[in-house]
């Protein structure tokens, strides 16, 4: 039976790992639950395991509270659900305390990469992805290059294409927060949901991936050979091409429980009636049609700059990241356009990020300063 921490618990990672671990009581025990500030949603999360210990993160002391959790909880593997920067220093606990890292908080390896690369490689803390799109390429990697990236030759990452693909950029100007939170495939919470629409989330999961999945010699894999398309079914996760031509696709339903059921059991395989019970996973292919297409960068700005980002390296992943936070605050409470997304994080990527992370502490005051600029351009 695996110790099992659950961050960010009320929100919809949080709901389907507990969900997943309901339908497998015998295999894992919740010994620590969190939530920002939603406590009824905590305390009916964890009705079911009134043994686990429950933290609100938003509290004045909540954050030294949580992150003494996890040190001091013994989970065998932590699942961080948490959204946005909020979710780096639990992400740097988990490792430290020496568990597995179960990650859905892109924003982890986006800010701060190669120091929570090389701090797991010395703790012997494994990264699981929980992204439907990195779980996809961790899984065909085991798969189909033997645990080792050598014959890689590319990563594509699927998008949707959110609820604007379809739309002029002149729609775009003129969209509200109700239009680009209506996702028109994945049921998410509201940042996640505006980073789709803008594409910031692939943006951030390109950045991610590139850091992710290192070459041999710990180099990021290269941005050039990560590519994008959009892909509105969701059927298709992610895709991997070797060096002799192959493709290598996984396909399934758009439920986020299945990455997360693979990322609990890892690395063993989960019970293979677990699906075939929920049939979260099953596909028919009667009527099946998938489309791909490339995105258009006119459109979605924000996935070029990731691509400037990462390949620039030092803070600008970091600044990116805290730069698209603020701007989206902004759009959601009204006080942008959804457009402004784009050129607003162009105004804080224009200024010096070359820097190189010295530790995680250097990274919060990028991420601060980044938010600083921000929101001066907002204004």
């Amino acid at each position: 039976m695996k110790k099992t921490a659950v961050l960010g618990a009320t929100g919809s990672i949080g709901k389907s790992a507990l969900d997943v671990i309901a339908h497998n009581k015998d295999d894992f025990k919740p010994v620590l639950l969190s939530a920002h500030s939603n406590w009824d949603g905590l305390e009916e999360a964890g009705r079911a395991w009134p043994e686990a210990k429950k933290i609100l993160s938003g509290q004045p002391d909540g954050r030294e509270k949580l992150l003494e959790a996890i040190a001091e909880c013994g989970a065998d593997i932590i699942v961080n659900g948490i959204s946005g920067a909020a979710g780096l220093e639990p992400s740097m606990a988990a490792i430290e305390s020496g568990s597995d890292l179960a990650l859905a908080n892109k924003e982890t390896l986006v800010m701060a990469g190669p120091l929570v690369i090389k701090r797991a490689n010395e703790k012997n803390s494994n990264i699981i992805p929980v992204d439907s799109e990195h779980s996809a390429i961790f899984h065909l990697l085991e798969a189909h290059c033997k645990n080792s990236i050598e014959s890689l030759d590319e990563i594509i990452l699927t998008a949707s294409g959110g609820p604007f693909r379809n739309y002029s950029i002149g729609e775009m100007e003129k969209v509200s927060p109700k239009a680009a939170l209506a996702h028109p495939t994945w049921n998410m919470g509201a940042k996640i949901s505006i980073d789709s629409a803008s594409m910031a989330n692939k943006g951030l999961e390109v950045i991610e991936a590139s850091r992710l999945f290192m070459l041999p010699d710990g180099q990021p894999f290269p941005p050039e050979k990560i590519k994008v398309l959009i892909h509105p079914q969701s059927i298709v996760h992610s895709m991997i091409k070797l060096k002799d031509g192959e493709f290598y696709a996984q396909l399934s339903r758009p439920d986020m429980r299945l990455p997360i059921l693979k990322a609990l059991y890892w690395p063993k395989m989960p019970p293979s009636e677990e699906s075939d019970t929920w049939g979260f996973g099953r596909l028919g292919f009667d009527s099946l049609t998938l489309e791909f297409y490339q995105p258009d960068p006119q459109k979605f700005p924000m996935l070029p700059l990731a691509y400037e980002t990462v390949k620039k390296g030092g803070l600008y992943p970091c600044a990116y990241n805290g730069a698209n936070e603020a701007a989206v605050a902004a759009f959601l409470a009204g006080r942008i356009g959804f457009l402004d997304i784009g050129r607003i994080t162009r105004y804080v990527l224009d200024r010096d990020w070359s820097a190189e992370p010295a530790d995680i502490a250097s990274v919060m005051e990028a991420d601060r300063r980044a938010r600083i600029l921000a929101e001066k351009e907002i204004k």
